[in-house]
């Protein structure tokens, strides 16, 4: 049985018309390297315009990205769907009828960073959930675009990375872990806390990715040196228990808010084992 605050594999889940959602979100991605490519320098990536609604200055390469989401939103709305969107730059938006339980979680980049400066390592995350916590999430979407790589989520029926199913290796061991959320002086703490647990540290710069790369047995384990939202870990969450992880929110699923205001300690592996020492590492960064 997992402890308080950490899954292995979601309990079987209908998976309801999950292309339908797919078919959005991809028409999205379509749209974005279409905006990468007209945004190509860091001159033209690093234009702002305000705070956004998850708290964090917004690029306008973010709000463009994000308009591609919502006009996929729309659509699905103009064709019958009620639901409420919740996303980092637009906040919570209701589609229809605000008591229909269906939520979208979206972060349009995540790794912003990364795609301002032109690294290649940033994702679009889009989770659909049946309640308000991180256990009703039935879909997850990640599409990282540095390597074009799709990863999918589907409650009760497995993950995949373009198509082929994911499973996470078996044996503990920590060869490679990720950090994300990395301001030196937490990765100070963090490392010295792994020092003879971790053979390697990597800092992606996007959380959804990380937590992709933990479904995929990339890497070995991952976690947030800072508080996490809901929209940098809703879609991820569930490709590591579909892929067989385990993970933390430093609370029950169930009690892990979608709100874009939740904010809680992220950490995910492959073992319960390699679990409880990224935690302890978590816990030792100030």
């Amino acid at each position: 049985m997992s402890a308080p605050g950490r899954s292995g594999k979601s309990a079987e889940a209908a998976p309801g018309e999950p292309e339908v959602w797919l078919s959005a979100f991809r028409t999205a991605v379509h749209a974005q390297k279409q905006i990468f490519a007209d945004h190509r320098d860091i001159e033209a990536r690093s234009e702002y315009e305000g705070i956004g609604e998850g708290g964090d200055r917004t690029l306008v390469i973010d709000r463009l990205c994000e308009d591609t989401v919502f006009a996929e939103l729309e659509r699905l709305h103009a064709d019958g769907l009620e639901f409420t969107a919740i996303s980092e730059e637009r906040g919570t938006v209701t589609f229809g009828d605000p008591a229909a339980p269906t939520r979208i979680v979206i972060d349009p980049i995540d790794g912003s960073l990364n795609a301002r400066r032109t690294v290649p390592c940033h994702s679009l995350s889009v989770a659909v959930a049946e309640g308000e916590s991180m256990a009703d999430v039935t879909l997850g979407y990640v599409y990282e675009f540095g390597a074009s790589e799709e990863f999918v989520a589907v409650a009760g029926h497995g993950a995949t990375r373009d198509g082929a199913t994911m499973t996470v290796p078996p044996g503990d061991g920590l060869e490679v872990v990720a950090l994300e959320a990395s301001k030196p002086e937490r990765v100070q703490a963090a490392a010295a806390a792994l020092a003879g647990n971790a053979f390697r540290l990597r800092s992606p710069g996007s959380i959804a990715v990380s937590a992709s790369y933990v479904a995929a047995g990339r890497f070995d384990g991952m976690f947030s040196t800072r508080p996490t939202r809901s929209v940098d870990a809703a879609a991820a969450q569930l490709l590591v228990r579909e892929a067989g992880g385990h993970l933390s929110f430093g609370g029950e699923l169930s009690e892990s808010s979608l709100g874009l205001d939740a904010r809680y300690g992220f950490a995910a592996a492959r073992t319960e084992a390699d679990l409880d020492v990224l935690l302890q590492a978590q816990d030792a960064v100030p």
